[in-house]
């Protein structure tokens, strides 16, 4: 049995006449009969009835039927991956990110993506922003989702969103009946927050938002990721001020968020990668992960 059997009664089955199957096919209608003769002797079963005025489908046909359709969707399948493989969608993406960053965003994006490229392996790296930029500009990395402002010319930047700054502290009944209050409560609280060396940029914007409160922060604690951060804040070891698209990601923390509606500071999250990569499954990435954003 060869496929251009099953191609001819796969056809026959769907026109139910051979001179049209026959024209589909691009053949005379002999050829066509005898074919199906011959793959009728083999399988050793009538596949259709035939009349002058007819020609219909046996039981053991209808049954042969429904597999010959499942094994060409299966071959079709089997050629869209072996293209994928092909065109290179069977090797690795490598995803740099931030542990500020929303998270469950971007586990949805990649559930996608093992659909579409079966094939891929997909590998994480929580960095921070400045070993991303490098980690990108030599290759180690295809893609990063970091945070502005990204200082580098080997590098295409596409902007994701921009997200305000909140103050978070310990989750209690305190309540601040005016701004002084708040502001007092804030310069003597000891704050938490990442390492300058860590996150510059990062350390920069708390000093200004805090300056512009008019104090300077007394960083007591540091960490290298947010949820170790929001943890000591939990524990009543201090406050920080973090993104706003946090209070998401770990709404489980006994933990309180307040806004600072008159503070215009803002962090700017993007994605950065080489435009010299031809990684098809790094395209794909890119306009998924840009055009579904959430936080």
């Amino acid at each position: 049995m060869e496929l251009r059997h099953l191609l001819y009664f796969k056809t026959v089955a769907e026109e139910l006449h051979f001179t049209r199957a026959a024209n589909r096919l691009f053949i005379s209608q002999p050829p066509l009969s005898r074919q199906i003769k011959e793959l009728e002797e083999e399988l050793q079963v009538q596949l259709f009835k035939r009349s002058n005025k007819q020609v219909t489908l046996t039981n053991a046909g209808k049954y042969f039927m429904a597999e010959v359709d499942a094994l060409f969707a299966r071959l079709e399948e089997s050629k869209e991956l072996v293209r994928k493989i092909h065109t290179g969608v069977s090797g690795e993406l490598k995803i740099g990110y931030i542990s500020s960053v929303y998270q469950s965003h971007l586990a949805e994006i990649l559930k996608s993506m093992q659909k579409e490229f079966p094939y891929l392996k997909t590998s994480l790296f929580e960095v921070p922003t400045l070993t991303q930029i490098k980690e990108l500009e030599e290759g180690r990395l295809d893609v990063g989702i970091l945070r502005a402002p990204v200082l580098s010319e080997k590098l295409k930047v596409e902007s994701l969103f921009f997200d305000p700054f909140v103050v978070v502290i310990p989750l209690t009944d305190q309540e601040f009946l005016s701004e002084e209050a708040f502001v007092n409560f804030l310069k003597t609280s000891p704050f938490i927050f990442f390492n300058k060396d860590f996150a510059p940029q990062y350390n920069q914007k708390l000093i200004e938002i805090c300056q512009r409160m008019g104090f300077t922060p007394d960083i007591t604690h540091e960490a290298n990721n947010v949820h170790s951060i929001l943890q000591l804040v939990e524990a009543g070891l201090g406050v920080s001020i973090l993104p706003s698209s946090l209070k998401n990601q770990y709404a489980q923390l006994k933990v309180a968020y307040i806004t600072l509606d008159d503070i215009p500071v803002d962090t700017e999250v993007v994605l950065a990668y080489k435009e010299s990569n031809q990684n098809p499954a790094l395209e794909w990435f890119i306009s998924h992960y840009r055009d579904n954003q959430r936080f």
